[in-house]
Order: structure tokens, then sequence, then C-alpha cells
């Protein structure tokens, strides 16, 4: 009876059309409507090569690997092999952490998606050197979409722009209205400051894939880091009605929530992933945020030390400890989480405010000092030039940045402004001078991962003694192993 119901079923099912629906979502890129649709068809006509090439093609699109090498193999019982069904195993091995079982599948092609795959690998494991390698052998072999893409992500991260717009150049000669291309262009033109043209670049990204939350991400970030909240929390709901579910989307739903204030909203979303918390990522700060605000001060003070201890140059994680502390009657324990960003020059209100009531309660010497400060004529100004230099450097207006820079008052003693000026000074080839700023950034700062780094990568863009640059860089990875920006200047040193 159940399988004469199953065939029932079954025989209602148009397997012509569901494979149209399976491949027009495939062009469209919603991966999992293919896969959806393509499984049904599947149901009727279970050896189908096309369908199953197709399914296989999709779940490699999301990330499957054990799905895709379940159908690989059904597709190699059938018959298919060659250089097709190759590269598609050894991208499921490479998703599956098999890189040894990819480097066997690839055996010796000198394609450019054999040197894809290799470079992807050595990405994995944490080899830039050898991923950068294996992406330009993979250039010269021939254009791919995806190598391109993977390329311009890395020359991305390592802040190499004109290199990156090269790669954009291939996307767009393979697929020009691709998602990866257009999300590509808005993040190249963010980082050289277009933030319209990036707007406009995602905009268009969102109404072309209806179903696809990325887009409506990237205008949220863009659109609260320009302080507009209001669409960011609109981009933020649009992104959570297409894909509820999705990591990223929780994460700006939170981040958005903990700006609003909406306390109770963050709780529910990150409680049940309270034990699996990224203590790197912006989630747990929310949801520490949210606890204090919601009376659970202690939960919230263990989150933000524990945050701190991995990323004590974080000043997000510092106000809201000190907070925490200020709130407990720590004022000591305050006192000493708020120093190093009250004592910058570049302390702001929120800073000096928080130094002032922790050395209130813990009645500290260094009260006076701090509300001098924080009453002094020159605070606004010294803000002000911050925020300016800030958005000249967000525009890459490297000079207008550097003449900002120095006029702050005590920015010599300063190592935070000091690692600015190394930076703006090296954008405008000043090798020498920014050396100089990134060494005193240093000597005043010396255990910083951020001044390691700095020292390092001003010589290394300078071509300046580059065993010193290398260890430089290699101190500030260890300090900070995580971070994306050291790991790929350390590659590009030749760490």
């Amino acid at each position: 009876m159940m399988a004469s119901m199953a065939l029932a079923a079954c025989s209602h099912v148009d397997p012509a059309a569901r494979l149209a629906e399976a491949k027009a979502a495939f062009a469209a890129e919603d991966y999992d409507h293919a896969r959806i649709a393509v499984l049904a068809a599947l149901e009727v006509q279970g050896d189908n090569r096309e369908m199953l090439l197709l399914l296989a093609r999709a779940e490699l699109a999301l990330g499957d690997g054990e799905g895709a090498a379940r159908t690989l193999a059904r597709l190699s019982d059938g018959g298919m092999h060659g250089s097709d069904w190759n590269e598609l195993s050894a991208q499921a091995a490479l998703l599956r952490g098999q890189s040894d079982a990819m480097a066997r599948l690839l055996g010796a092609d000198q394609g450019p998606v054999a040197w894809r795959l290799r470079g992807e690998a050595a990405q994995a494991a944490g080899d830039m050197v050898a991923a950068r390698a294996d992406f330009q052998r993979g250039t010269a072999a021939g254009a791919d979409f995806r190598l391109a893409w993977d390329y311009g992500r890395m020359l991305i991260d390592a802040d190499d722009i004109d290199g990156a717009d090269r790669a954009l150049a291939v996307m767009r000669q393979a697929g020009p209205d691709r998602l990866d291309t257009l999300m590509t262009a808005g993040l190249i033109a963010e980082r050289r400051g277009q933030m319209d043209r990036a707007m406009q670049a995602y905009a268009g990204a969102a109404n072309r894939y209806a179903t696809r939350p990325e887009p409506l991400l990237a205008m949220a970030d863009l659109a609260d880091r320009y302080g507009d909240l209001a669409h960011a929390a609109g981009y933020a709901a649009q992104a959570a009605a297409r894909a509820p579910d999705v990591p990223a989307v929780v994460s700006m739903t939170v981040r958005i929530a903990d700006e609003q204030g909406q306390w109770d909203k963050v709780r529910a979303l990150m409680a049940p992933h309270e034990a699996a918390l990224d203590l790197h990522g912006p989630d747990a700060l929310a949801y520490a945020d949210a606890l204090r605000h919601l009376g659970r001060t202690e939960a919230a003070r263990a989150i933000a030390q524990q945050a701190l201890s991995l990323s004590p140059q974080n000043p997000k994680i510092r106000l809201l400890l000190a907070q925490c502390d200020i709130d407990l009657g720590d004022g000591a324990g305050a006192l000493r989480t708020i120093r190093p960003l009250a004592d910058s020059v570049l302390a702001g209100k929120p800073e000096l405010d928080l130094a002032i009531r922790a050395a209130t309660l813990a009645r500290d010497g260094a009260l006076a000092g701090y509300v001098a400060r924080r009453n002094a004529p020159q605070l606004a100004t010294i803000n002000a030039a911050s925020m300016a230099a800030m958005a000249a450097m967000a525009r890459r207006d490297w000079a207008a940045a550097l003449t900002l820079w120095r006029t702050i008052p005590g920015a010599e003693g300063d190592a935070e402004v000091q690692k600015l000026m190394a930076l703006t000074a090296s954008r405008l080839g000043q090798g020498d001078a920014a050396i100089g700023y990134a060494d005193r950034a240093l000597a005043l700062d010396s255990t910083n991962p951020d001044m390691l780094h700095m020292a390092g990568v001003v010589r290394l863009n300078a071509g300046r003694d580059p065993e010193t640059s290398r260890s430089l860089l290699h101190q500030a990875l260890e300090r900070d192993p995580t971070n994306h920006l050291f790991r790929a200047d350390y590659a590009r040193a030749g760490g």
C-alpha cells in the first residue's frame, strides 16, 4: 500500500518541468531552490546524468561537500569520469577537509580550476604565500570566474585594490551580472571611499538576486557605518525576510537591535547560542551589552573579560567592561580597563566620562586630570580633527589625513595617532617617515599587535629591512592569530 502511494506521488512530478525550474534557479544563483527542484525530478528519473550533475553543482555551491560526494559517486557508478568529474570531486574533497584526496584527484592538472583549488587548500591551511602563488599560476593558465573571485578577495584583504580591480575585470568578462561580480565591485568601491557607487552596486545585486541576503547585509552595514540607523534597520529586516536562519543575517539583526537598544530582542536571539559564542566577534559584545542593560551585569562582565583577554586592543570591549565594573562598584577595575583609551589624546567624551566615574568611585588621584580634559575647550577641536582625519582616510585622501593628524596636540606621544600617521605616510610613499612614526608607536605600546603589525607593514611597503619586517609581522600574528589582514600581510612578506 505504502509503495503504491509513493509511486502515485512520483507520478504527479513532471521531471522535465522540475529540471527546468532547477536550471532557472541555478542561473539565478538560488542554489537551495535548485537543489530542492532537481531532487524532486530525480525521484522520478534517479539515474539522469544531467540532473545528477546539476545537483552536484548546487551542493558544491552550497558548501555541502558530503552531499556532493554522494552525488558524484552516483555519477561515477553511471559511467561519468574525466576532467570535469575530477574537478568537481576535488572540490567536494576540499569542502570535506580532505586536501590529500583533492591533490590526488587533480594530479598534474595545470588548468586554472586546478590551481584555484590548490590555492583554496593552501588558504585553508593558513599558507597565504602558497595560496597567492597558486592563484597567480591559475591566472596565468587562463580566465576562470571563481579563481578571479578567490584571488580578488585575497587582494582586497591585503589592501591591494588595484590588483583586486584587475581580478574584477576578469569576473566581469566571465559573468558581468553575477552576484559575486556585483558584490566585489561594491567592496572595491567601498575601499576607495566611493560609498555612493558601493551602495549602487549592492542595490543592483539586491534587486537582481531576490532570494539572496548578502547584498542587503552589505547595504545595512554601509548605512550603519555612516550613521543611518533607520535605513540600516530596514535593510537588515529585508535580509531577515529572505534568509532568517543564515548566521550572517542573525548577526546583523543582533547588531542593529543592540544599537537600537532592543535588549530583549538581542537576548532572545543570542541566548540559545551562549555556549558557542565567538568571543572574537561582535555578537558576543552585543549579547553582553544586552545582559548588562537587563540587569545581568555579572554575566555581562564575564563575557567582556574573556573577550578583552582575546582582543585587548578592541576599544568597544574596553568601554563595555569598564561600564560593567562601574555598575558593580569596582572603580579601580574600571579605571584599569578604561585607562588605555582615556589617556589617549584621541579620547572623546564617552571615554573621559567613564574614566571620571571610575576615578571618582576608586578615589583615584587621576580624577582631576580627566575632569580638566573633559572640560577643556580643545576637546571638541581634537575630536573634530580626528573625525575629519578618519573621513579623509576612508576616502583615501592620504595627504589630507596626514595633515590633520599632525594638527592634533600631543600626537607625538600617542601610540594610536602615530600608528595612523605611519599608515597615511606609507600610502603616500613616504617610507622613511612612515617607519619613523610606526617605530615611535611601537616604542609607546610595545606589546600591542596593531603597533607590531604597522611597524612591519610600513617596512614591507617601503621595501626596507625584510627580515625585521617579517619578524614584526610574525609577532603581530602570534598575538592576534585570527586577524585576516595580519595573515595576508605576513604572507605578502614571504612569511
